[in-house]
């Protein structure tokens, strides 16, 4: 079974929103000012959902780790 696009940029925007976090916290703590923390915060969202979305598309084409299902056999 493979995952539809939709599905890819979901799950990129959700993990890069709780990552974007993080990297903003760190850049307030260490610069102590807001801006300079939004301003990398955006920028790495931006950059890092597009990597994302391509290596979960990379992914989603390679069958490495998949098992494909067989129907059941039905005899009469």
């Amino acid at each position: 079974m493979q995952e539809k696009a939709w599905r890819s940029i979901a799950k990129a925007l959700s993990w890069r929103i709780s990552g974007s976090v993080g990297t903003m916290l760190i850049a307030f703590f260490i610069s102590g000012k807001a801006t300079v923390a939004v301003t990398i915060g955006f920028a790495e969202f931006v950059l890092k959902i597009g990597l994302f979305y391509v290596h979960e598309r990379v992914w989603n084409r390679i069958p490495f780790g998949r098992v494909t299902e067989k129907p059941p056999e039905y005899t009469i």
